[in-house]
This record gives C-alpha cells, sequence and structure tokens, in this order.
C-alpha cells in the first residue's frame, strides 16, 4: 500500500517512502498550508526517521523554507513550540506502528492540519522543486525544555511528592522526558524496560506479555503506578499499582475533571461513560481521529468562546481547549494530542487526594472497553466485509449470531452496533494500514475483553489472516 495519509498523519513502509516521495509531500505542504516564519522539525527513534528527517530538511531548503531543526523529541513539545512561534513543524514518526513503517505528521502555525488541509496536500502533489534553495537551517534543543516547564509550572514541584513511579521507557522518544518530570513534581522515578531496539507500543492494544510484565514491575518495585507512551508520545500509558492498565478514554474523563472542564469531544470508540458524568454539560461524538476531534472542538469555541472545552481520544490522546487552572498556576491551550497532560492529572489528583490511582478509576460510571487488532488483511477486503455488515442486516445477524439483539446502529465510524444487554460492539478497518480493529464495551471488564477476542477470532476466520500476524 502506496503511503498515504490516515486517522493522524501521512504514514507507510520504510522503503516506500522514499527521498522523492517526502519531498514531494513537503512540496505541497508548504504549497497548500501556511507555514509561518519557518518549519520545525522533529522525529522518533525508529531506525529510519532519521535519514527521513534529513529529506525533509532538504526539501523545504530547496523551497527556500527556513528550519528549525529540534531533533529527536516528542511531537507534543514539537507542536507546543512551533506554535508558540507562530511556526509550522513536521514530525517524523511511525507512531506506535511497526519500525518497517514510518510517517510525516504536519502542523500549521495554528495545529494540526485538518481533513480539507490534507486533500488540498495531496492536490499539490506532483509540483517541481523550486530549487532556490535560500531557506537557513539551524538546530534548537529547548523544545523539549519549554514542554517540561509547562508541567512543573502547571502542576508544581510536590504534585507527585514520594509517589513512586515506574517509567517503562522502551524505545519511546519521551522516555528520559518521563523520568525528568516525575523527579520535577517531586516522584520518585524508577525507569524500567529501556529499548535502543525500537519496540512498537500500542497503548491501545496491549498484549499479554506486557501487561503481566508491568504487573510484575508493580510488585517488585513497590509502585504506585507505572507510566509510558506510544513511539512519538502522544498517547499515555498508564498502569495502577496492581499493574492494571486504567484504559486512555478513563484517562480523559478523569483529567477532564481534574481541570474543571465542561464540554468533551471524543470519538464514537470512546467510552460512553463520559456522558452519564454530571460534570459535563455536553459531549460530541466525532469520527475517529484527532483532526476530527479538534474540528469538534473548533466549533464549540466558535459559539461558545468561554467553554472550557477539551478533547481525547479512546487512546488517551489529550486536547485542551482552554486556559486551565493547575494546582500551582496556569496550563495553557494545546490543541494537538498529548500524553504529559492525562498522565499528570489523575497522578496528581491521586497525590491530592490521598486515593491510590485505582480509586479514582472506580468512582467513575462503570463500564468497561477493550480493544485489539487483527493484522495481515488487506484494506479493501476489510472494507468490502465491513460494508457488507453495513448493508445486509441478515450478515450481521449470522456475524453476531451469538450476541443479544441489535438494539441500536452507529455509522459514525464503521460499524458499531449496540445490543440489547448493553454490550457494544465496534467493527473499523484501518484507514493505513492491512489492519482491522475490534472495539468493545460492556458493563463488566472481562466481557469486554471476551468480546474482543471473540470477534478478532471470527474475523480472521472469515478473512483469511492468521493467528501468527
Amino acid at each position: 500500500m502506496a503511503p498515504k495519509f490516515g486517522t493522524s498523519g501521512l504514514r507507510g513502509l520504510v522503503v516506500e517512502l522514499t527521498p522523492d516521495l517526502v519531498a514531494d509531500y513537503c512540496r505541497a505542504f508548504v504549497a497548500a498550508c501556511p507555514t509561518g516564519g519557518a518549519v520545525h522539525l522533529g522525529r522518533d527513534l525508529r531506525p529510519s526517521s532519521p535519514a527521513i528527517a534529513q529529506a525533509v530538511r532538504a526539501a523545504l531548503r530547496d523551497e527556500g523554507i527556513s528550519v528549525i531543526d529540534c531533533g529527536a523529541l516528542p511531537t507534543p513539545a514539537l507542536a507546543l513550540s512551533a506554535m508558540a512561534q507562530g511556526d509550522a513543524a513536521i514530525m517524523v514518526t511511525g507512531s506506535h506502528i511497526p519500525a518497517d513503517r514510518n510517517g510525516l505528521k504536519f502542523y500549521v502555525p495554528s495545529g494540526e492540519i485538518s481533513k480539507a488541509d490534507e486533500v488540498a496536500i495531496n492536490g499539490h502533489l506532483g509540483r517541481a522543486s523550486a530549487h532556490a534553495s535560500s531557506g537557513f537551517a539551524r538546530e534548537d534543543k529547548s523544545a523539549t525544555e519549554g514542554y517540561l516547564a509547562r508541567y512543573i509550572s502547571g502542576f508544581g514541584r510536590d504534585a507527585l511528592r514520594d509517589m513512586r513511579i515506574g517509567v517503562y521507557q522502551h524505545s519511546s522518544v519521551a522516555r528520559d522526558l518521563m523520568v525528568a518530570v516525575v523527579e520535577g513534581l517531586g516522584g520518585v522515578a524508577i525507569p524500567l524496560g529501556r529499548s535502543e531496539t525500537f519496540i512498537p507500543v500500542d497503548t491501545e492494544a496491549l498484549d499479554e506479555q506486557t501487561r503481566t510484565m508491568l504487573a510484575g514491575w508493580c510488585a517488585v518495585h513497590g509502585l504506585d503506578a507505572i507510566i509510558s507512551t506510544d513511539g512519538d508520545a502522544d498517547r499515555p500509558m498508564v498502569a495502577d499499582a496492581n499493574g492494571r492498565i486504567v484504559a486512555g478514554d478513563v484517562l480523559g474523563a478523569l483529567t477532564a475533571r481534574s481541570l474543571g472542564a465542561d464540554v468533551i469531544c471524543t470519538p464514537v470508540s470512546s467510552n460512553s461513560m463520559v456522558s452519564e458524568m454530571s460534570e459535563f454539560r455536553a459531549v460530541h461524538l466525532t469520527k475517529i481521529g484527532s483532526p476530527f476531534v479538534i474540528d469538534a472542538m473548533e466549533k464549540v469555541r466558535a459559539q461558545s468562546p468561554d467553554a472550557r472545552v477539551v478533547g481525547y481520544e479512546a487512546n488517551g490522546g489529550f486536547l485542551l481547549g482552554f486556559e486551565a487552572k493547575g494546582p500551582a498556576g496556569p496550563i495553557a491551550p494545546l490543541m494537538t494530542r498529548d500524553c504529559l497532560l492525562p498522565i499528570l492529572a489523575p497522578l496528581a489528583t491521586a497525590h491530592a487526594t490521598g486515593r491510590p490511582l485505582a480509586s479514582l478509576v472506580a468512582s467513575l460510571p462503570q463500564r468497561f472497553t477493550a480493544a485489539d487488532r487483527v493484522a495481515g488483511i488487506p484494506s479493501e477486503t476489510s472494507r468490502d466485509f465491513l460494508a457488507k455488515l453495513i448493508q445486509d442486516p441478515a450478515a450481521r445477524q449470522s456475524f453476531f449470531a451469538v450476541q443479544a439483539p441489535e438494539s441500536q446502529l452507529d455509522l459514525t465510524d464503521g460499524l458499531r452496533v449496540r445490543f440489547e444487554d448493553g454490550s457494544i460492539v465496534h467493527l473499523r478497518p484501518s484507514g493505513n494500514a492491512p489492519e482491522f480493529r475490534c472495539y468493545a464495551e460492556a458493563d463488566l471488564a472481562d466481557t469486554a475483553q471476551k468480546l474482543v477476542a471473540r470477534y478478532l477470532s471470527k474475523l480472521r476466520e472469515t478473512l483469511g489472516a492468521s493467528e501468527a500476524e
């Protein structure tokens, strides 16, 4: 599959992300979108990222665009720095996908590009190079420092005082930053699992081996929590003192509550319990992908400039649409997915209230989600199969034969079926990888997990993917 835009950025196989293709997209970006005074450039730690970043840098300079090379750093740190200076940004990252793939995330001076921007970029592909070679390039590694300072000043140096926090470092570009922020907020950071080989940690679909590893670390080190991120650090991962993963959409709800938000924008795949929380006056459900969440947030802000609006995805990436009051100071808006805010806000609340993280989670309406994916299914096969389920009630009845009768269909993004017993199954093909995702929701965590396992197995059986994939 040729590289193309998905839910967040351009992605494809490394062998297909050639210097010529990368240059083509960079030329199209600067032709289609505003860039401000320069383009800030960042990258994650996967092996192919330095070479792709060099291709981006060369292409931009060829267009007469100045480049601020920020090196390896979290995507939200790059975006925060670029937006503060009124500039655009490009992040070289494949996020959580395997190392044989990579991609580009584009930012205009106001934040992430929209779906309309993606259409405009695609429309400018194939432009000849300007061969201007007039853009300067300089290095600036201060963006990470500014990102760290955002949380130290907002939460204060006692926010995590004496909490023992495990930091699963793996190959996250934020692995050292996570240690620094825990220590900067008074906590005791215990670095764990650092890897010089890229590990594609998908915070939405952690395998059983990783879950067992986290629980073991909690027991051995006497931890209050374990934190981590995906490869480019725009998705959080948090486990409680027993090593149990706190789902990203639960972190989102806890964070929104702690910041005093009153309007939530989140994809339809997120835990529906947020609609039952009395703290929020409105919940807007969107298609999956941060551009759709941002669009919904912008509409809220246009209609109600004083709205305390936030957004989050099911993976936990959090977007702040107003100036929030942190325990120690203000936290400025950041309209791109962030990993640190939904990590720190629940932990700081747990510390301030003297309650374990698991107790905060238990205080929310008790709905549970699970998600996983089956790989190795061509996108065309996935789309055709899903179209049949959507159009043919008999095909749905056959596929979901062991479930209670369906009570509601939601076609916002893929096929989301609510059944009369209250359970939900949501099927959706990946937009830029040969994967089929399954989300489930139920009144019991075990039920949600079993639903995902059941329907992934059925997808493998029906569409021909193997367990090994």
